[in-house]
């Protein structure tokens, strides 16, 4: 475990343990990367002063090697599958049934989501260059997504048990405009709670290393360490409740479909959300899990424990985090295999596609035949 020793010189404690190395300087709850959800933080010593753990290898590791390479697999497969979706939903616009219309703005999260992505990869990397405006602004699009997606697939559920279980009733409500209506609500709604972002979030040099900048809550003191607990708890909540809100509506939704005849284009649409949500529960639930452990850490409800142990829930943070983010381009995937229309959709966008660039390319070759001619 080593040893703690006290310099009457310098009047500073040095913590060392057995291949751990330790700064001593005074820290906050403050610097805590939005993008990641984890910070460099350690055990207070009896003097009441906080130590910083220095990152080890396998952490370096994970964040200039594995996280880059998981986000820009991600953002290359969520950027195609999500252009296409929306370019397939918004060419039947007129015709958009309700969970078509929940999709398009899911896809839409999606894209912004993504959006993140390259900035994440780099403040990984070397930190964040890019100045405050966009430390503000990618970080509440980040935690928008994280929300509204959540919502959405709520929602989605809401919608399909509406329309099974209590189908009569509820016919003249469900129109296209109204679903609109509710996924502006959603979005407003996210937006609202998580513009503090906006006003916590800054741009500063990390504790270990001052010349390196981080997009972080520096800022603010007990304020911006209180809305960081908030945010996270709005986290939980956004995930955990909506996930009750599925859980109720799909069992109604199942137990109805058992007792009664429907076609098969409804069951195909009930599989498809079904399958979407379940997708999503395991993308997400080990992130919340850990980011929860994390929030008990930082509120003294576990207690702090050895550099590795810390190093080790920070891994589980940004392997967890990952998996979350890889959702992005699962639902056109999802919707591509188990979505009749969408297949029959992209494959004329495909057959037209084609169509054009032979039409295109046979132009070309009269063009050419004739500017050679002699």
């Amino acid at each position: 475990m080593g040893e703690l020793t006290h310099s009457t010189e310098t009047n500073d404690w040095t913590y060392i343990r057995t291949n751990m190395n330790y700064i001593t300087e005074e820290f906050t709850f403050d610097n805590l990367d939005y993008l990641n959800d984890y910070e460099n933080v350690t055990e207070e010593p009896p003097d009441g002063r906080e130590y910083i753990c220095v990152e080890e290898n396998p952490l370096l590791l994970f964040r200039t090697v594995f996280q880059p390479l998981v986000y820009g697999v991600v953002f290359l497969l969520g950027l195609m599958g999500n252009t296409l979706l929306m370019i397939i939903l918004l060419k039947r616009w007129k015709n958009l049934r309700m969970t078509d219309i929940y999709l398009l703005h899911l896809a839409l999260a999606d894209l912004l989501l993504l959006f993140t992505f390259p900035f994440a990869v780099t403040q990984g990397i070397s930190g964040w260059p890019f100045g405050t405006v966009l430390c503000k602004l990618i970080g509440l699009i980040n935690r928008l997504n994280l929300v509204c997606g959540s919502l959405l697939l709520a929602y989605i559920s809401f919608d399909r048990y509406v329309a099974i279980v209590h189908a009569i009733p509820s016919l003249q409500r469900r129109q296209p405009r109204s679903a609109q209506l509710t996924c502006l609500s959603l979005w407003l709604f996210s937006f609202f709670i998580t513009s503090p972002n906006i006003v916590f979030l800054s741009v500063k040099g990390e504790d270990i290393n001052s010349t390196r900048l981080s997009c972080a809550f520096n800022n603010h003191g007990i304020h911006g360490r209180n809305w960081m607990l908030a945010s996270r708890f709005l986290t939980h909540l956004c995930f955990f409740l909506p996930l009750v809100v599925m859980g109720y509506c799909y069992t109604f939704v199942v137990i109805t479909l058992c007792q009664k005849q429907r076609s098969l284009e409804k069951q195909g649409a009930i599989r498809l959300a079904l399958l979407i949500t379940i997708v999503f529960c395991m993308s997400w639930l080990p992130y919340n899990v850990a980011i929860l452990m994390d929030t008990l850490r930082l509120l003294g409800g576990i207690p702090e424990q050895s550099c590795s142990a810390h190093a080790s829930l920070n891994q589980a943070l940004i392997v967890t985090e990952s998996i979350g983010f890889s959702h992005c381009c699962v639902n056109p995937i999802l919707y591509a295999f188990i979505g009749v229309r969408f297949r029959r959709d992209l494959l004329q966008l495909f057959r037209k596609t084609n169509r054009l660039s032979v039409e295109n390319l046979n132009r070309v070759s009269v063009t050419e035949t004739i500017t050679t001619t002699p």
